[in-house]
């Protein structure tokens, strides 16, 4: 049964005018004033635009939808309208979320045309990304399908015909294929997605989306052992899945800068030993998606032929109970040599992760990033929309927030401190201790471990445990379960340093 969701709507672009579309819906983008920028459809309805709008109590604000029959004003029988706020404040995340929200009111029309202010490139990716997010269903184990889609999207955008225009749709799908690939890896039950599942997935999507441009390479756990990753196979004695090392590359001709990226792969979470709490378990199917992250954005780089060499590695673990679990005080040597004393087996993150980096820097890349959904402190100190960075490099530290920004994810800028560093240091029984002795700064503590394998190649950590998933009910493009989460971060950030907007060293 394929982890894939169902077959989404076709997506094209058009110069035609607003006012001409005979689509079943016309989407039209409403500010504050009442007016639609750039498409002429409010001066199309007259006077009685604005009255009508105010009488369905819509008044042009973010997240606002109205429907409105035409009665002919536009050839189009019904309007959608959607807020995008003040007309001076219009940026491509306000139209991204915009053509999710309006998309997702869309009920039995089999073609919908979208007039939003679509005036340069980066907005038709933004747009093109709305729709398709916003869109987004997973309903592999339903028995009855969503079938309520629109069979085909027109975004009406001047310049339709240019090839700035083109490329940015094309490169708005690829992003959110990749999103959406995230969010069906994750929305998978874990029963369905054991490491070995994962790993053949990866294999699967390698060969079907990017060959020849990516190689996949998978480590079972004899290899494993072989090539002496202790963090890993600690973390999956306890599971009778064994865990498992995915390796993607992509080797454009002429690379400009070499990217590693290492993602967490706990297929699911029980905690171990140190048992969590039966409720707290019910979401730990995402305990992946930092490996989902990297590997989807990996094969969306190459599918965008950016001339940045990628080297993804992706730790995929179960972390379960049996006799054979690691037990809280064991010692599990990493590869490279390091030693860990184990103190909480619920924070085994950090464990198959210490494996992977010091693989990235044997790889040797200008940058490491890792992704994960590392710590509960995490979500408790930025809430639970908004990704932690942390690094060994100030800059690099600034840099990602910003990266973040401009595609319209959040992410907040931690520090790493000597006190944690200290603690890290802190075992009697090896190198460094796996877990804080106190249950204060416990993402600057992960972080801090996680330096140890990392050597001098420069370095980030994302932790998304708060973003990664999204319990309650969606939002404008972020639904319910898996979201995504970092993988249009990762993708603008190979983007910078393929133009040379980030520096390597």
């Amino acid at each position: 049964m394929s982890t894939q969701s169902p077959k989404p709507p076709a997506i094209t672009l058009s110069a035609a005018k607003a006012t001409a579309s005979r689509s079943d819906v016309l989407v039209v983008g409403v500010a504050t004033d009442m007016s639609t920028p750039n498409h002429g459809v409010a001066e199309a309805f007259g006077r009685g635009f604005a009255p009508l709008l105010s009488t369905l109590g819509f008044e042009g604000k973010p997240g606002q939808v109205a429907k409105v029959p035409s009665a002919g004003a536009v050839k189009a029988p019904l309007v959608i309208a959607v807020g995008v706020g003040e007309p001076d404040a219009v940026d491509a995340e306000c139209l991204r979320r915009a053509a999710a929200n309006a998309i997702r009111a869309v009920r039995n029309s089999a073609s919908v045309a979208v007039a939003l202010a679509v005036t340069d490139p980066g907005r038709v990716q933004a747009v093109v990304e709305g729709l398709r997010l916003g869109g987004y269903v997973y309903d592999r184990f339903k028995s009855e399908k969503d079938s309520d889609r629109p069979r085909t999207i027109t975004v009406l955008a001047d310049k339709a015909r240019g090839a700035d225009a083109k490329a940015a749709l094309e490169r708005g799908l690829v992003v959110a294929r990749a999103v959406e690939r995230v969010r069906d890896w994750v929305n998978t039950p874990p029963g369905n997605l054991t490491p070995a599942v994962f790993a053949d997935d990866v294999v699967a999507f390698g060969a079907a989306a990017a060959a020849p441009k990516v190689s996949v390479t998978v480590w079972d756990e004899t290899k494993l052992a072989k090539e002496r990753c202790g963090g890993m196979l600690g973390v999956g004695a306890g599971s009778d899945s064994p865990p498992r090392l995915v390796r993607l590359s992509y080797k454009p001709r002429k690379p400009v800068a070499h990217l590693a990226l290492v993602g967490k792969g706990i297929t699911f979470d029980s905690g171990g030993l140190s048992l969590k709490p039966g409720a707290s378990m019910m979401t730990m199917k995402c305990d992946m998606a930092g490996a989902a992250s990297v590997l989807a954005a990996t094969l969306a780089i190459a599918e965008l032929e950016l001339p940045v060499r990628i080297t993804c590695f992706a730790a995929m673990a179960e972390n379960m109970v049996n006799g054979s679990a690691t037990r809280p005080g064991d010692v599990l040597t990493i590869r490279g040599g390091k030693t860990v004393e184990v103190h909480n087996t619920d924070a085994e993150g950090r464990l198959v992760l210490a494996d992977a980096l010091v693989l990235a820097g044997e790889a040797k890349p200008d940058l490491i990033v890792d992704v994960a959904t590392l710590t509960g402190a995490c979500v408790v100190a930025l809430g639970d929309r908004t990704a932690g960075v942390l690094s060994n490099d100030a800059e690099l530290r600034r840099q990602i927030p910003d990266i973040a920004a401009s595609v319209g994810e959040s992410m907040w800028p931690l520090p790493i401190t000597e006190e944690m560093a200290a603690k890290v240091k802190s075992s009697e029984l090896a190198d460094v201790r796996q877990h804080n002795p106190k249950p204060v700064g416990g993402t600057l503590y992960a972080a801090a471990f996680l330096r140890e394998f990392v050597g001098d190649t420069r370095w980030a950590h994302l932790d998304i445990a708060g973003p990664a998933f999204n319990d309650t009910s969606a939002y404008d493009y972020t639904p319910k379960g898996g979201t995504g989460a970092s993988v249009r971060t990762l993708v603008e950030l190979a983007s910078r340093l393929a133009d040379g907007e980030l520096a390597t060293t």
